[in-house]
C-alpha cells in the first residue's frame, strides 16, 4: 500500500477527477471532457509545482474533505471557499502544506460553483485514451468521488510557486457569451434569432457538466421535424423542443439531432463553469473570424 494517496472523507455533491481532457476522439463518440474552468485548474497546478496537465479534483458547490497518507502540498482555487487543515483556517489560492493524517476540508463555495484542488504529484488515476478525466456522459475515466475512496497520487514534479497568493477572477454577475450564428440558424424564425441576442435569459438549476441550460423565452422554429444526427462541438447552442437554448460544455454528446442556432466562442466558456443558477445570460452575435 503506497503512502502517496488521499482518503476521501467527504465526497461532496459532485467531485470528479479532471485534467485537460481527451480532445481528438469525437469521431469515436468520445467527448472532450476535462476541467470546465481550465484556467483555474492550471493555476492551482502551478501553485503546487505540478505540470499544467496534471489531474486535479473539480468540486461542485459544497467542496470535499480529504486526508493524505503522507505530507502533501495542496492549492484550492476556482470558486472561492473556506479552507481548513486540521480544523485550522488555511489559505485559499495559495500552496498549503497538509501533514500526513490531517484533514483537509474544502468548504462550500461562497461565490461561483466549481472549485479545484491540486495536490503535489497530481491525482494518479489510471488514464483512459490519454486522460485521467471523469466523463459523466460516456462513463470513461474514474468514477466520481465517494466517501471512503482512496485516490493514488503521483510523485511531486517540482517546487511550489513562490507566491503568497494570486488573483483569480470572480464568478460572473452576468454571463456574456459571444456567439457565431449557425450552422442551423435558418431553422428558426427571424424573430427567434433576434430574441436570442435581445431577450433576457438566466442560468437554469438543471445545468451540469454536459450543458448550461437556460430559462427564458422559447425560440420559435421556422420549420418542423428534426435533423438527422450530426456532429456537435464544444460551445454549440442547441435548442431542444422546449425552445430554451442549451450551451454544450465539456461532457457534451458528440452528435445530436436538435438544431444548433449558434456556437459560443471558446474563450467565453470558462465563466460558464462558475455561473450560479439565476445568473443572467446574454448572447452577443459576432462575425466569423
Amino acid at each position: 500500500m503506497t503512502d502517496r494517496a488521499l482518503l476521501v472523507v467527504r465526497a461532496g455533491a459532485l467531485t470528479t477527477v479532471q485534467d485537460r481532457g481527451r480532445p481528438g476522439y469525437a469521431h469515436l463518440g468520445v467527448p472532450r471532457s476535462g476541467a470546465l474552468d481550465p484556467s483555474a485548474a492550471a493555476l492551482v497546478n502551478r501553485l503546487v509545482g505540478n505540470p499544467p496537465d496534471a489531474a486535479v479534483l473539480e468540486t461542485t458547490l459544497d467542496g470535499c474533505a480529504l486526508r493524505p497518507r503522507s505530507m502533501v502540498r495542496v492549492a484550492v482555487g476556482g470558486a472561492p471557499c473556506p479552507v481548513t487543515v486540521g480544523g485550522r483556517p488555511a489559505a485559499w489560492g495559495a500552496p498549503v502544506v497538509v501533514p500526513a493524517g490531517e484533514l483537509l476540508e474544502v468548504g462550500a463555495a461562497t461565490a461561483g460553483v466549481r472549485g479545484y484542488v491540486a495536490v503535489s504529484g497530481g491525482i494518479a488515476a489510471e488514464p483512459v485514451l490519454g486522460s485521467r478525466a471523469t466523463d459523466l456522459l460516456s462513463g470513461l475515466g474514474p468514477a466520481p468521488l465517494a466517501d471512503g475512496m482512496v485516490l493514488p497520487l503521483g510523485a511531486p514534479a517540482g517546487p511550489p510557486a513562490r507566491v503568497d497568493g494570486v488573483p483569480q477572477p470572480r464568478p460572473p454577475a452576468e454571463l456574456v457569451l459571444r456567439v457565431t450564428l449557425g450552422p442551423r440558424a435558418d431553422w428558426f424564425t427571424a424573430r427567434a434569432v433576434r430574441d436570442l441576442s435581445t431577450r433576457a435569459y438566466r442560468v437554469s438549476a438543471a445545468s451540469n457538466r454536459i450543458g448550461l441550460r437556460t430559462e427564458g423565452p422559447a425560440l420559435e422554429r421556422a420549420r418542423p421535424g428534426e435533423l438527422p444526427s450530426e456532429g456537435m462541438v464544444l460551445g454549440a447552442v442547441q435548442v431542444p423542443p422546449d425552445g430554451r437554448p442549451v450551451v454544450f460544455l465539456a461532457d457534451h454528446p458528440t452528435t445530436g439531432g436538435y438544431p444548433v442556432i449558434a456556437v459560443v466562442r471558446a474563450g467565453d466558456l470558462p465563466p460558464a463553469a462558475q455561473a450560479l443558477p439565476g445568473t443572467p445570460v446574454r448572447f452577443v452575435p459576432v462575425r466569423r473570424r
